[in-house]
């Protein structure tokens, strides 16, 4: 990357997107995000842009939260499906 190359807007907006996913992921404090997102959107260059970024990882989204969202989902399942269960030995029980 020739770091004297002028930003796209484009450019600009991808960078603001992975800084809200920084601050998603509590990497940044708002008022970081907002002082970040105002260099990026005044950033002339593509290296004004890698400076914004350059203490980030490179993948700002967490490659275990889809599996951790995932595991959650399938532990409130198990959770419900032992629920109907022990309701239907219960009810079985009673009768």
């Amino acid at each position: 990357m020739d770091v004297e190359l002028r930003a796209s807007d484009d450019d600009r907006q991808r960078v603001v997107a992975d800084l809200q996913r920084h601050a998603s992921a509590g990497r940044l404090t708002l008022d970081e995000f907002s002082e970040r997102a105002a260099d990026a959107w005044a950033a002339r260059t593509l290296g004004d842009l890698a400076a914004v970024t350059r203490d980030l990882p490179a993948d700002p989204v967490l490659s275990a939260s889809p599996a951790h969202g995932r595991r959650d989902l399938l532990v409130v399942f198990a959770v419900a499906v032992t629920t109907l269960v022990l309701l239907g030995l219960l009810m079985a029980a009673t009768r």
